[in-house]
């Protein structure tokens, strides 16, 4: 994670720099078309207005009025016909100026230097102190011709802003680059301790420790990491429980096989005591077998492989068909079953629907209590269809209720030892169910019975 932090810090850091360079030449870039026709224009008049001064008021004392001058901020070279110079105010730091240039200024025109200042990447036009560097201008003093050049003495006008600007950049840079790397190990921290938790998951401790102050996207994906971290608990105690559930229900019938089979190897056993033997064994057989298909056919379900073979059927007639497949099974217990199936028609897989039906009344007749009633009804309620399934059988606590879904689930073993069960069948329900757009209602109470609905999309 120090790789992280340190390329935040430099390519923050990057930004402000190229940022920051950006905004310079930008600025010059203005400079050079917009302010510095304006200085020149502006300077232009200023010396403009001293000749003229010079030229109404002839009396006045040109050495001493350009002297004044100079002091207010302003820096003069004052040059005759005959090559007499003389500087007033600040000394220009390049005095190089060609005749040419002085000729072309006595014999009466302007000479726009800070306009014809050589282009520069840098604010060349305000801040070079040279001779070059000014607006020159014809004066006559007692019929007298002269070459007046004058400029802005810059560091008598601005040299405390000078350190001021000077200041304000360094100290603004110095300030930005410390926050930028305190606020780098502020962002940075939360993702390093993900990067730990997310070891300490892969290592399989769930049970990870991350404090949750913040509010904004990195306080989300905490948010999100720790529900991950959760479901994953979660998931591995139901991967665990599978297992061993797995294994007792695999174990337990191949014990019994074992064990009858050696049993049936003894001569002296009565041909009876053979029969009821291999009844067992078969009956065994039957358990292993049907538990083989649930698994297969959970498997299928949860490869979201297309095993849905939809079509319209009638439910009603479906639900009969399968009333009259156990209706031996029910008078042998006992218990009253009674139903109103309609004929309706819906869209769906009648085989995977079959398996739900089948789970369902067979835990209804599994779970219920001797002389008890079951209920079977269908109804139409537009957009879908509802199939109840209710029972007057054991019943179901509240905590019982959350989990008849989990696979390899089964309610209390106390109350239900005698009743055989591999715990996938309420899964492979809601599995199916959810295939087909549907959900699943239960209500129970122990010792009352339960009420399952299910309801489909028609």
């Amino acid at each position: 994670m120090r790789s992280l932090y340190v390329k935040f810090v430099v390519i923050t850091i990057g930004i402000m720099i190229i940022s920051s360079v950006t905004a310079f030449l930008l600025s010059n870039a203005y400079y050079q078309q917009k302010l510095k026709p304006y200085n020149d224009q502006k300077n232009t008049v200023i010396a403009q207005s001293i000749a003229s001064f010079v030229n109404d008021y002839s009396g006045v004392d040109l050495q001493a009025y350009l002297e004044h001058i100079s002091t207010i901020g302003y820096q003069i070279y004052l040059v005759d016909p005959a090559g007499n110079e003389s500087y007033f105010g600040a000394s220009f730091r390049d005095k190089t100026l060609s005749v040419s240039t002085k000729e072309y200024v006595l014999n009466g025109n302007t000479y726009h230097g800070i306009l014809d200042f050589p282009n520069r990447t840098f604010v060349t036009g305000f801040f070079a102190n040279e001779l070059q560097n000014t607006i020159g201008v014809p004066l006559e003093y007692k019929e007298k011709n002269y070459a007046l050049f004058i400029r802005p003495d810059i560091k008598l006008l601005f040299n405390e802003m000078h350190y001021l600007f000077g200041s304000i950049l360094i100290l603004s840079i110095a300030l930005s680059i410390v926050m930028v790397v305190f606020s780098t190990k502020y962002l940075v921290k939360p993702i390093s301790n993900l990067t730990k938790a997310t070891k300490s998951l892969a290592n399989g401790q769930f049970n990870v420790d991350l404090s949750v102050t913040r509010h904004d996207e990195l306080g989300e994906l905490t948010h999100s990491f720790l529900r991950m971290s959760k479901k994953l608990e979660q998931i591995d105690d139901v991967r665990k429980e599978f297992i061993s559930n797995i294994s007792h229900d695999i174990q337990s019938p191949l014990s019994n096989i074992k064990g009858y089979t050696n049993l049936l190897g003894n001569e002296s056993i009565s041909q009876e005591e053979r029969s009821q033997y291999i009844s067992i064994i078969n009956g065994e057989i039957r358990r292993l077998s049907t538990l083989t298909k649930q698994l297969l056919l959970l498997a299928s379900l949860d490869r979201n492989e297309d095993i849905m073979k939809k079509e319209s059927f009638n439910v009603g007639q479906h639900m009969k068909e399968l009333v009259h497949h156990y209706q031996w099974l029910v008078g042998e217990k006992g218990i009253m079953l009674s139903y109103s199936l309609p004929d309706i028609k819906i869209t769906g897989d009648p085989s995977l629907l079959n398996t739900v039906w089948d789970n369902l009344l067979s835990n209804a007749i599994k779970y219920n209590k001797p002389n008890g009633s079951i209920d079977i009804s269908i109804e139409d309620k537009g957009e879908f269809v509802s199939v109840t399934f209710e029972d007057t059988g054991i019943g179901m606590k509240d905590t019982e209720l959350k989990r008849i879904f989990d696979r390899f689930y089964r309610a209390d073993i106390a109350r239900t030892r005698t009743v055989e069960g591999s715990g996938l069948g309420l899964s492979i329900v809601a599995t199916i169910v959810k295939l087909h757009g549907g959900h699943i209602i239960v209500n129970s109470e122990e010792a009352v019975g339960s009420t399952f609905i299910v309801e489909i999309p028609v």
